[in-house]
């Protein structure tokens, strides 16, 4: 395939500040007054709007996937058809856990029936720890492409070639979605109740 490096280190630069200075809502900024469906899917695609312009689907949310939510029971009901703040940080969590895992997995993470204390502190944690996430991945794109982006600092990583970055993103995504996998199936596991140590080259 034939890019233009100097395109594409220019979109990389873009997204990188993008995805740096992007945060999910803080806690007390969500909605707490109840909105009705057609609310909730317009406020969730502003909160969300970190993919490029290119890869943005039409219909990122739909009101039969929130629907769908309720009635597996990965999140709560809503109250008298409205949404409230701990609805939309639910359903903020799955969004953003869904590019990289199934719903049966994050039904493992998300834990249901807790107080709204609760859900506070655990959605406050996945705030952080999703923004932490975001600057280490634009810094492990820093790196594998230095030299498209002309940066001094080269490691072995950095690659000269569009192809290879995208191999490399495509690779390095799913063995974080493996490795998130194997966690999860980890849960509850000792070695004294089968979870055994395998060596592996």
């Amino acid at each position: 395939m034939q890019y233009d490096n100097a395109l594409v280190a220019g979109k990389l630069r873009r997204w990188e500040k993008y995805l740096n200075d992007f945060k999910l809502p803080a806690w007390e900024d969500i909605p707490d007054f109840g909105l009705y469906m057609e609310q909730v899917i317009v406020l969730l695609k502003r909160y969300l709007d970190y993919l490029p312009p290119e890869l943005k689907e039409e219909q990122f949310i739909t009101a039969a996937t929130i629907n769908n939510y309720v009635r597996i029971k990965v999140m709560p009901e809503p109250r008298k058809k409205k949404y409230y703040r701990e609805h939309i940080a639910y359903l903020i969590v799955i969004l953003t856990l869904k590019q990289s895992l199934s719903i049966a997995l994050i039904q493992k993470i998300l834990p249901m029936g807790i107080p709204g204390d609760e859900v506070e502190r655990v959605y406050r944690a996945y705030r952080e720890r999703h923004e932490l996430s975001s600057r280490y991945f634009t810094e492990q794109v820093r790196l594998a492409g230095a030299v498209i982006l002309h940066h001094e600092d080269v490691s072995a990583f950095a690659t000269a070639q569009t192809d290879d970055l995208i191999i490399s993103a495509a690779v390095i995504g799913g063995f974080a979605r493996l490795l998130a996998q194997k966690l999860l199936l980890l849960e509850g596991k000792t070695l004294e109740t089968g979870g055994s140590i395998e060596i592996r080259p």
